[in-house]
């Protein structure tokens, strides 16, 4: 059996969320879908896939070899697109869907440039902190951050940011700095409101994973007004680098406890489908991952 067939089944099974649908978007049968993946499990020694009558659902197993088929077979799209548009100009609407405060940080400064290198692409960007459905609510592209991006789009990683414990340096001379992450609870806390975890954060350090229970007196659904108040020396945020790393490096936040680090994140470009990527889906994407090859919050 080709291998390449297998992947590509296994992977359009995943995307589509049944055999049937994935049948029909390969044009094939649904029993030739079936003996695809059933092969490919047999051939590697693993169940990929948890089937009910209900629902399909990954495995660990299959969660990790899905993203390193999704990453090759988009590596083959890529090459195969590189060949046929050569010649071809990019054109037409992107519509994109970005964080706010990411997308007015560092985001912002970039769309210039890339509709300067791609006169006859016109862009129409949203700024919104919520996840949107990419195929409902009608965008060719959405960058997220998060651990990992959905299991069922298409992401290219552009970079990676660290979430920073911090407050200003008159908050702490006022309260104290907190010297384990339990102490957190008995402190000012800013707190966005679309954390996973919510009003718990976690970290790694010397003893281990520490989840911290906080009382947050004010929440917020925006980061930048996360870093106003903590400014303003109304307590302590945990809010990622690429936002508070100018406060850090001028002094007027501080970092807490840096021997407990909370996570990373990745940043993401998403898409719905690998399969005939537009040309200027695949400009803008490959602008992106440019222009984040050295972010500047790392400097």
């Amino acid at each position: 059996m080709d291998k390449f067939q297998e992947m590509q089944s296994f992977v359009a099974v995943v995307d589509a969320g049944s055999f049937v649908r994935a049948a029909d978007t390969l044009d094939t049968s649904k029993a030739a879908v079936s003996r695809h993946v059933a092969d490919l499990e047999q051939r590697l020694g693993v169940r990929l896939l948890h089937r009910t009558t209900r629902k399909l659902s990954l495995t660990d197993d299959g969660q990790s070899f899905y993203q390193h088929c999704t990453e090759i077979l988009g590596a083959i799209d890529e090459a195969e697109c590189d060949l046929s548009s050569r010649s071809a100009v990019a054109s037409g609407l992107l519509r994109i869907s970005v964080p706010v405060t990411f997308g007015i940080l560092h985001l912002a400064p970039l769309w210039g440039t890339f509709l300067a290198q791609n006169p006859k692409v016109a862009l129409d960007v949203v700024l919104s902190d919520r996840p949107v459905d990419l195929v409902e609510d009608g965008y060719d592209l959405a960058l997220r951050i998060s651990s990992t991006p959905h299991a069922t789009l298409i992401g290219r990683k552009l970079a990676t940011t660290r979430m920073v414990l911090c407050a200003s340096p008159e908050y702490l001379q006022r309260r104290g700095m907190p010297q384990h992450p339990r102490e957190l609870g008995s402190h000012d806390v800013i707190a966005y409101t679309y954390w996973s975890s919510r009003d718990e954060w976690v970290f790694d350090g010397p003893d281990g994973r520490i989840t911290a229970k906080t009382q947050p007196r004010f929440h917020t659904n925006n980061g930048d007004t996360c870093r106003a108040a903590a400014l303003q020396h109304q307590g302590i945020i945990l809010q990622p680098d690429f936002l508070v790393g100018g406060d850090l490096h001028a002094g007027t936040l501080q970092e807490i406890m840096p021997h407990y680090q909370s996570i990373e994140l990745g940043i993401y470009a998403v898409y719905a489908s690998r399969k005939q990527l537009p040309l200027k889906l695949r400009h803008i994407v490959d602008f992106l991952a440019d222009s984040f090859r050295s972010p500047a919050w790392n400097e």
